[in-house]
């Protein structure tokens, strides 16, 4: 029940983790962080900024946040538990995102495939 459990709960720390650092809704946010990445002189500046246009880095703080409303763990009932549960959290989320990637550029690049074809097909007519 734990891995059901760990796959349910990987989805929305996908999804947030996803939405923040790729669509259109956070566009505005992204970028000004995107900026204080690029020159920020403190390090510390630069990093903090950079965990909200990474979705790796950013689905590390999304899976603790899940943790802690949830309380789920893995393997064990102490914190190791929730050490466990965590990084499974991030590394499920991870594959997740990934494959919604693909998927995404596959359905952008048949988009334009059509688009292509539609105009050739108004050129022909």
């Amino acid at each position: 029940m734990q891995i059901v459990w760990l796959l349910v709960l990987a989805l929305p720390v996908a999804c947030a983790a996803w939405t923040v650092t790729h669509e259109e809704v956070f566009r505005e946010p992204r970028e000004y962080c995107e900026r204080r990445v690029e020159n920020a002189r403190n390090i510390v500046v630069r990093k903090f900024f950079y965990l909200f246009t990474c979705e790796y880095c950013f689905s590390h703080y999304v899976a603790a946040a899940i943790l802690a409303i949830t309380q789920f763990h893995l393997l064990c009932d102490d914190w190791r538990g929730y050490l466990i549960a965590w990084l499974a959290l991030v590394w499920i989320a991870n594959i997740y995102m990934g494959i919604f990637g693909k998927v995404k550029l596959n359905v952008t690049k048949e988009r334009a495939e059509i688009k292509k074809l539609e105009k050739e097909a108004t050129k022909a007519a």
